[in-house]
């Protein structure tokens, strides 16, 4: 009868340290699908930045144009202005 009762306290720890083993497999996988979830959000995120950049480009190029447009519209207008000065001041000496 003692022999049965170690018997069964040896297989009662067996099964604790199973069930112990499971719960930690049980962790591990809900840890590894925290982490495969956060892979895939990082990586969304990059692609994210990806078209960001791409848009950046796009608007530092418009930007680009607009300031040579801006540029050459303000010389033509002081240019008009001087030429209407200097037609103004050729009348009025005449």
């Amino acid at each position: 009868m003692a022999a049965d009762d170690t018997q069964n306290q040896r297989l009662d720890r067996i099964e604790e340290k199973i069930d112990k083993l499971s719960d930690a497999m049980i962790s591990l996988a809900r840890a590894e699908e925290k982490l495969l979830a956060i892979e895939k959000n990082n990586h969304a995120n990059v692609d994210r930045m990806n078209r960001f950049s791409l848009k950046l480009d796009a608007v530092e190029d418009e930007v680009l144009v607009n300031t040579r447009t801006i540029n050459a519209s303000t010389k033509l207008f002081w240019l008009i202005i001087g030429a209407a000065a200097v037609a103004a001041a050729t009348e009025f000496l005449m």
